[in-house]
């Protein structure tokens, strides 16, 4: 049987989701308490990677098993014995081709920044003191919807079939104390969004206009792009399937 994982996890104390040789990952976590509760060796098949030190409020894994269980209780017993950065939130069967990765149709991940020095976002958010033009980084981040080649943006010699992605919304808000910028694609190339995101600093700290928006994703060298921002500011957030896999998806 096949089932899903939705779950969240605080990146600062691991390298990223996948599994490293050297080092702490989520998915070695995740799959270690699995394998003792249900005395198996069971395999977790993400629906993507996370970076070291990136957030996820929502998460998704897929696994097979024959073992029996009821789903709240599996989630008791694992939320019980898991590290407190790590939180699973439901497990539920789904068809059996379904693929977390595969089948996953549009993601979101959000960007927190801090104008104030914030002791309580410290770990959350990346702290920026000079001013920032909001509408200027808006007018460039509109630009990237009506774009589909982001090689400009992707981690160099990364092993990518193709650099398209259909961006579908880019924006930034001012929440509370927080600058947070939203982006939602169908997929995201390694670095993407951390690489966008500190290209728009530039715009808004007045190092470059709007329509130098477009130079750079023309030029689809990364060396035109900004810097990558902090990994700790950045949050997935959200995942979307199909119907027929998650019902209450949205």
């Amino acid at each position: 049987m096949r089932y899903f994982v939705q779950f969240s996890y605080q990146g600062r104390s691991y390298h990223g989701w996948q599994r490293q040789p050297n080092a702490i990952s989520v998915q070695e976590v995740l799959e270690n308490a699995f394998s003792l509760i249900l005395r198996e060796t069971v395999s977790l098949t993400g629906a993507g990677r996370t970076d070291a030190g990136v957030h996820a409020r929502e998460m998704y894994a897929h696994f097979d098993t024959d073992a029996n269980f009821k789903g709240p209780e599996l989630v008791h017993r694992l939320n019980a014995y898991l590290p407190e950065d790590i939180a699973i939130v439901s497990i539920f069967k789904v068809p059996a081709e379904a693929h977390a990765r595969f089948d996953a149709t549009e993601r979101t991940y959000e960007y927190w920044i801090v104008q104030n020095k914030n002791p309580f976002l410290v770990e959350g958010a990346y702290y920026v003191k000079y001013p920032l033009n909001i509408e200027q980084m808006n007018k460039a981040a509109a630009i990237l919807v009506a774009h589909k080649d982001f090689e400009c943006f992707s981690k160099s010699n990364t092993d990518v079939k193709t650099y398209l992605c259909d961006v579908r919304k880019a924006q930034w808000t001012k929440e509370g104390d927080k600058l947070v910028f939203t982006i939602t694609a169908d997929r995201f190339l390694r670095n993407m969004v951390r690489a966008i995101v500190g290209t728009l600093l530039d715009v808004g700290l007045g190092k470059s206009s709007p329509t130098d928006m477009e130079y750079v994703l023309a030029s689809k060298d990364r060396g035109q792009a900004g810097v990558s921002v902090p990994a700790k500011g950045l949050y997935l957030t959200a995942i979307k399937y199909p119907k027929n896999i998650i019902d209450h998806n949205g």
